[in-house]
């Protein structure tokens, strides 16, 4: 396209002379004859048309087909006169147009159409209306809407580049603007920046008056800003990753370039033979088949399930390297945060909830939706007024000041949760796979907050003294039974001065067995030290809530007539939490200065950005300073979100809201998304340093995992998942192949997925991205680190693998 510009620059600068030459030769046709005449006339226009032709040619030989040795070339000839989104989504390339002078409107034409989609897209986001048509318009326009978004993300970071260059180009003024701008209509993929970096070298040597040196010298700059600024962010702020060094790199021999494009090419023909072949899961569950809760042949052999023993992870031996079918009839999820009020039938089909709950306004069938009123068992007239109730009860509680990551305990459909967005309020919400069907799946569906989990036998997979606030609304857990040990465990997750809100029957009402559960809980939480600060009802919900305290010193331990509950003994550490047994027993309170959870931290959103007070003493976990290590990890992902991941990629956030950082360290990634309206749940891997509680501690949320084994959520429940050299890692102590799998049961069809990892893991990934048949949106490499953005596409394979663990 660049050079259909340049050859519509030379005909108009032809046919200006040729009329010039007109006049001259009328007048030569007077004096000397027809020889002047054919001398001025034909000449010129060949040479135009000449030179354009070879500006073209030079122009596309140069666009690099791939990016280094480990990678594949996916994106083809990507300068090509036309490139353009089928219906799939997968680009597609048109083939080159021969009129020269129809290039200048079809980049017109494409520009407006970019707006017009554009404009009309925001439109849709702002409508309310209920028609299926709705869906049936976002679902054939998606693919050429994030088509246009991406061109107009290039479009700006090449503006971005061309100003901080201009003063070092040529003097051919109007040809770069028209390159500039019809570069802007292409997403690149594929980038060589060593290629680029040598070829400029060159470049710099040579004549620059003509237009081909001139052409030349905006691809290099253009490419070459992009990918540096973008892709590996350089600067002081990114040092303490590999990933984020962009030293440029030598002088390549013909010996080297030719040594390298057949390990590239031998790599993309192993990579093709080698590649996986996927089956269905075949399970009871189908569509929302858990591998670790969903394991029949353990949940069978249970000697017990009092303690809900069957409701805990039990994950198969050996983790399934088979997909999970989608629902029939699944729809792209409605965006945040149209969603927090309906969602689509089909893509979470149960109705039990709205049979059993539709009078207490939890969920409604609506036609094709299923719709949520925000109502709750314990506030059926809607969450805000329970919300507000709450901290009118205790105004200390500060939503979204004081107060910012709290655990929900037995969410429901997460109204709660959802609504406490509004007070810049996250809430961890969690309720089993149990007989109430499909609950936190209708959470996640909606764009809130939630994960699978149970008070049973085990600790709950957080730190300890993390959260602000604790709340359980009518969640029937029985908190009084042996020795308190459920009510001891909530006791060690919540921060020394936090709140428990218990709105449930016992608080309000007189009926012998709501009696005497009241009693042996205040029995237990006076043992605990508990304070309780209010009895508070709620006369439009008809309903109440008791409101405790947990102490802030040790002294009313100290003081107890009786040590029951216990007190943990000095060797048990709060914050050990995967697969520990519950004990009913109580660890003492912080009180050094020093220590995490003798101070609150400070409010939000300051607490973000602030290192926390008892980092001070500590070493961070890229070997500076803690303190440091936060900050320069913060500055890094600041600048990789704002350079690279919200202008570079072409991803519209619009249709993000469920975000998940599979490797979080200090939680900087989710920091940097802060301002935009997604939630991000930070993983901390049972093997990595454990950094969780300084997540908490800035206002943000997580969990510890294990990605040899499933995660706690259903399948279809995220938008964009973020792996910063996690898969290098797990692969040392299980196979990557079902960490993809698990990856693709998590990720929504048309979710994202950035990896960040060397270069040997990124090309494996690529290659099993490539037989799922994702597409490839963006792949780079540098000094064995790389980057590889992939997106997931409906795409299902059709033959099944029966799951014999997961089969009742």
């Amino acid at each position: 396209m660049a050079t259909g510009k340049y050859s519509i620059v030379d005909g108009r600068k032809s046919s200006s002379y040729c009329s010039t030459a007109t006049v001259v030769v009328f007048v030569a046709f007077c004096l000397v004859g027809i020889w002047m005449f054919m001398s001025s006339s034909v000449v010129p226009v060949q040479d135009s048309e000449l030179s354009s032709q070879e500006t073209r040619n030079e122009v596309k030989q140069k666009v690099p087909k791939g990016v280094s040795t480990g990678f594949d070339d996916t994106s083809g000839d990507l300068l090509e006169d036309a490139t353009k989104e089928d219906d799939t989504g997968r680009p597609s390339k048109e083939s080159g147009r021969t009129h020269e002078d129809n290039s200048t409107e079809n980049l017109m034409v494409k520009s407006n159409k970019e707006s017009q989609n554009l404009a009309k897209e925001n439109q849709e986001e702002n409508e309310s209306s209920d028609d299926k048509s709705e869906s049936e318009s976002e679902q054939k326009k998606v693919d050429e809407d994030e088509g246009n978004v991406n061109g107009e993300m290039n479009k700006n970071v090449l503006a971005e580049s061309e100003e901080s260059s201009r003063q070092n180009r040529s003097e051919s003024t109007e040809g770069k603007k028209n390159y500039e701008e019809e570069a802007s209509a292409y997403q690149i993929k594929h980038v060589d920046k060593e290629s680029i970096l040598t070829e400029e070298k060159n470049e710099k040597n040579k004549d620059k008056s003509s237009e081909q040196s001139a052409v030349k010298n905006i691809v290099e700059s253009e490419e070459t800003d992009q990918v540096s600024n973008e892709i590996l962010p350089s600067g002081s702020q990114s040092e303490i990753l590999t990933e984020s060094t962009t030293q440029n790199g030598a002088w390549l021999t013909q010996a080297v370039e030719s040594q390298n494009e057949k390990k590239t090419q031998q790599s993309s023909i192993s990579s093709e033979k080698n590649g996986h072949h996927w089956k269905l899961c075949k399970s009871t569950a189908g569509p929302d088949y858990i591998p670790c809760l969903d394991n029949w042949q353990v949940i069978r052999k249970l000697p017990s399930t009092k303690h809900y023993e069957h409701r805990e992870r039990h994950c198969p031996d050996e983790a399934p390297t088979c997909l999970v079918p989608r629902p029939e009839g699944y729809k792209r999820p409605i965006k945040w945060h149209k969603s927090r009020n309906k969602i689509w039938y089909y893509n979470v089909p149960h109705t039990k909830l709205a049979e059993v709950k539709g009078h207490q306004n939890w969920v409604k069938v609506t036609g094709e939706y299923l719709t949520f009123p925000g109502g709750g068992t314990q506030f059926i007239n809607g969450a805000l007024h329970y919300i507000d109730f709450i901290q009118d009860s205790v105004p200390e509680i500060a939503w979204g000041k004081r107060t910012r990551v709290i655990l929900d305990v037995g969410c429901g459909v997460a109204s709660f949760g959802g609504y406490l967005f509004e007070r810049d309020v996250l809430a961890m919400s969690f309720a089993p796979k149990d007989e109430h069907e499909a609950q936190v799946q209708f959470a996640l569906e909606r764009g809130i907050p939630a994960i699978l989990s149970v008070m049973g036998t085990k600790r709950l997979p957080f730190p300890s003294s993390v959260f602000d606030l604790v709340h359980c609304a009518r969640c029937r857990v029985p908190w009084h039974i042996e020795g308190g040990k459920l009510l001891l465990e909530l006791n060690r997750v919540l921060r020394p001065g936090g709140y428990f809100v218990w709105s449930a029957t016992p608080v309000y009402r007189k009926l012998p067995e709501d009696v005497g559960i009241w009693q042996e809980m205040s029995r237990l939480t006076n043992s605990m030290c508990w304070d309780l600060v209010v009895i508070k009802n709620d006369t439009l919900n008809a309903v109440g809530a008791a409101i405790y305290r947990k102490p802030t010193s040790n002294e009313c331990y100290n003081k107890r007539s009786r040590n029951v509950p216990p007190l943990c003994e000095e060797y048990d550490d709060p914050n050990a939490a995967w697969n520990v047994p519950l004990e009913a027993c109580m660890h003492k309170v912080p009180v050094d200065s020093t220590e995490r959870g003798s101070l609150w931290p400070v409010q939000w959103p300051e607490r973000s950005e602030q290192p926390p007070y008892w980092l001070n003493s500590q070493v961070g976990v890229y070997g500076k300073a803690a303190q440091e290590d936060f900050t320069a990890d913060y500055n890094h992902w600041k600048t990789v979100v704002s350079q690279s991941y919200l202008n570079g990629m072409g991803i519209d956030w619009s249709s993000v809201r469920n975000v998940m950082d599979m490797k979080a360290v200090y939680g900087g990634f989710a920091a940097a998304l802060k301002d935009l309206k997604v939630w991000v749940m930070n993983v901390v891997p049972i093997d990595s340093p454990d950094t969780l509680p300084v997540i908490y501690e800035r206002g943000l949320f997580g969990i510890y995992h294990d990605w040899c084994e499933s995660f706690n959520t259903y399948p279809r429940t995220y938008d964009f998942l973020h792996a910063d050299h996690l898969f290098s890692t797990i692969k040392k102590r299980c196979k990557l192949v079902t960490v993809i799998a698990e990856v693709d049961r998590i990720l929504r069809p048309e979710g994202k997925l950035i990896v960040r990892d060397n270069a040997e893991t990124i090309s494996e990934v690529e290659s099993m991205a490539k037989s799922l048949q994702w597409e490839i949106r963006m792949i780079y490499s540098k000094d064995n680190e790389g980057l590889l953005c992939v997106r997931k596409t409906f795409w299902r394979p059709t033959e099944e693998e029966p799951i014999k663990s997961a089969i009742v």
